[in-house]
């Protein structure tokens, strides 16, 4: 972008910025014009002033003002006391009851003003015709300047937008294939059920089925919208990783274009859109959106029309999602390569849509459900189900069957991820405790074996010291109280070194029960079991539970020791103060003297708790709270490592402390 200080200049110095009119001291001549015109306003005010209030003339007024009438000064006068005040009628009112009359003692001086007022207009058009020249000789660069700003303008209302819809950025393929995951409807609102839509790579043709308030239509305008909106260089209200092929069309069918005046039905106006679409889309580049296609006549007949459709847009590899009723669509998607079937899900107890999209599975109808829900009498609901056809049942049924399968399925492979995300989470704590514990090792054995070479190298010393004394000594009875006097001195040696007993040792080693406190073997934590299986037991440590296999904990030995009276149980408080701790602790209108004093007492009941990490918010602003907290962390002895928030935390507006175990 190019700047000009010059003309910024210029520009400044003659317009207000507000008003954007001409200032006084934009020229000289114009200083001094606007100062005449207000002598000659202030001269008229005074004489109409004199005229309105004076006693002589006041009767003859409508009321006591002064206004103004094309540009002239004027009093409103009574219609029938014209003659009375001699002078130029400007206007009258609506009623005629008023004339607005310039008396003649302030005629002469309305003409100075005019005429200082002409001269000022011309003085101010001179000055903008001066400014203009100036801007017009910058034009090209100021113009490329337009360019630049509109599209960065663009650029941050498109960032805008994204950051209302929640959007990221997707993949942009040039294969025409579709893949979209958490995708919601861009323009609803509240609480939205995403949708997971493929299409393009195993198959190029989706028939969605299901009955009506399902969502099929809000997923068919998802696709499309979602399209174009990538298309457009804009994020997508999706979740990351979301795939968007680039068509050279995208044409739909959608909605009742039904019509008095052109004498369309319903058929007949989605039958004219289709036409068109036909002459239109012939390629893959080509995206073809139908809802409720072949809908509006005969169901025989506009399902065979809708095959036959399908089967054209398919034959040309045009990407197609299409809407239906009719059970033969499924047939025809299950039976054909590169068509799938798709449906949106309802509740099978409540029968209320969940508006999911499930590829892959065709939909069912639930006509006789929400009949008999609906109250229906059930002799006539079933007279209906056996007028279906043998076949058409057993497909219901089926497509019945493949849903309930479906949906446990999708609660187990929900668990069974919870219980991998549990157990990564717990093999990363074990793997890091075990690196604690050969570190550990590591260390007391290189103690030890310096503590070995010590000893060695004072027995030697000792046991050479000693025989040099039975060699010198020749008397019997004093060496052997030299060997007695050795001997005693070596058992009190060993005794030094006996093995201390280890941690386990002499515990209680009873059958696990429910509030028993164990140890758990390879973590070196002691927790209170809570509830038991054939298995495993699930343990509370501070403010964590997980579940360890039985041949892993050791019930401690203290189980029969009776606290000392008044004692305080640790464990306990930190099981309570568990329960009441928050994660959080808010620092923001605080002196960082009174905030440091709050962390200090927040981190130590934290650690009692057993709290991993906590959250300190203490806002952006200076810096200066932000500042001393992070020193404060950085120096406190049970904090292993801090970090400012990402930005669904807070930002730098909040730091993240990671606490010893």
């Amino acid at each position: 972008m190019t700047a000009f200080p010059d003309l910024e200049r210029e520009i400044e110095q003659a317009i207000e910025p507000e008003e954007g009119r001409v200032k006084d001291n934009a020229s000289p001549l114009l200083s001094r014009l606007r100062a005449q015109i207000r002598t000659f306003q202030n001269r008229v005010r005074d004489k109409l002033d004199a005229l309105v209030h004076g006693s002589e003339t006041r009767k003859y007024l409508q009321e006591a003002l002064v206004t103004v009438r094309n540009g002239r000064y004027v009093i409103p006068v009574k219609q029938e006391y014209r003659q009375a005040i001699p002078g130029i009628v400007h206007d009258q009112s609506a009623s005629g009851a008023t004339l607005f009359v310039e008396p003649m003692v302030i005629v002469e001086i309305n003409n100075q003003l005019r005429q200082v007022e002409a001269e000022e207009e011309k003085e101010v058009a001179r000055i903008l015709a001066v400014l203009s020249a100036l801007v017009g000789e910058v034009a090209a660069p100021a113009l490329v300047n337009l360019e630049i700003l509109a599209r960065l303008d663009l650029a941050f209302a498109k960032a805008r937008y994204s950051q209302i819809l929640g959007g990221t950025e997707p993949v942009i393929n040039d294969e025409r294939y579709i893949r979209l995951l958490g995708a919601r409807h861009p323009l609803l609102e509240g609480n939205v059920v995403p949708i997971d839509l493929e299409l393009g790579r195993s198959f190029h043709t989706l028939v969605i089925t299901g009955p009506n308030t399902g969502g099929k239509t809000v997923s068919l305008k998802t696709a499309g919208l979602l399209t174009l909106m990538a298309q457009s260089g804009l994020h997508l209200p999706a979740s990351s990783g979301s795939e968007v092929g680039v068509f050279t069309g995208i044409y739909c069918d959608i909605g009742d274009e039904q019509s008095i005046e052109q004498s369309l039905s319903t058929f007949s106006s989605h039958m004219t859109n289709i036409i068109a679409i036909l002459q239109e889309a012939n390629s893959d580049t080509c995206l073809v959106l139908l809802d409720e296609l072949g809908a509006g006549t005969d169901p025989a007949e506009g399902a065979t029309l809708a095959i036959a459709l399908l089967q054209e847009f398919h034959q040309r590899g045009v990407r197609t999602i299409a809407t239906t009723h009719y059970g033969d669509l499924k047939v025809f998607a299950y039976n054909t390569p590169g068509v799938q079937n798709a449906s949106v899900e309802f509740d099978p107890q409540t029968l209320a849509p969940t508006y999911r999209l499930l590829i892959g599975l065709p939909g069912r109808s639930n006509a006789f459900a929400v009949a008999s829900r609906l109250g229906l009498d059930p002799a006539i609901i079933e007279r209906a189900r056996q007028l279906l056809s043998p076949g058409e049942r057993r497909v219901e049924d089926l497509i019945g069957e493949i849903m309930k399968e479906r949906q446990l399925l999708e609660q187990e492979r929900h668990d069974a991820s919870a219980l991998r995300l549990r157990v990564q989470r717990d093999e990363q704590e074990l793997r890091a405790e075990l690196a604690k514990l050969k570190a550990k090792r590591e260390e007391l054995l290189k103690e030890a074996r310096a503590e070995a070479r010590s000893l060695v190298r004072e027995t030697r010393r000792e046991m050479e010291n000693l025989l040099r004394s039975l060699q010198e000594t020749a008397d019997q009875s004093a060496r052997s109280r030299i060997a007695n006097q050795a001997r005693a001195a070596m058992q009190e040696r060993l005794a030094e070194l006996e093995e201390p007993l280890l941690p386990g040792d002499g515990e209680y080693q009873g059958e696990l029960e429910v509030g028993m406190r164990v140890r758990v073997a390879g973590l070196g934590q002691e927790g209170e079991i809570v509830d038991l299986n054939a298995d495993q037991a699930l343990v509370q440590s501070g403010s964590i539970r997980i579940w360890v296999e039985r041949g892993k904990l050791t019930p401690l030995a203290e189980q029969k020791k009776k606290p000392a009276p008044g004692g305080i149980k640790m464990g306990a408080l930190g099981q309570e103060k568990a329960k009441t701790i928050s994660p959080e602790l808010d620092l923001r209108g605080l002196t960082v003297e009174e905030a440091l004093h709050v962390t200090d007492k927040y981190l130590d009941e934290a650690l009692l708790a057993g709290l991993p990490w906590v959250r300190l918010i203490h806002g952006k602003g200076t810096g200066t709270l932000r500042a001393a907290i992070a020193d404060y962390v950085k120096k406190h002895p049970r904090v292993s490592k801090h970090r400012w928030g990402e930005s669904n935390e807070g930002g730098m507006g909040v730091t993240v402390v990671e606490l010893q175990r």
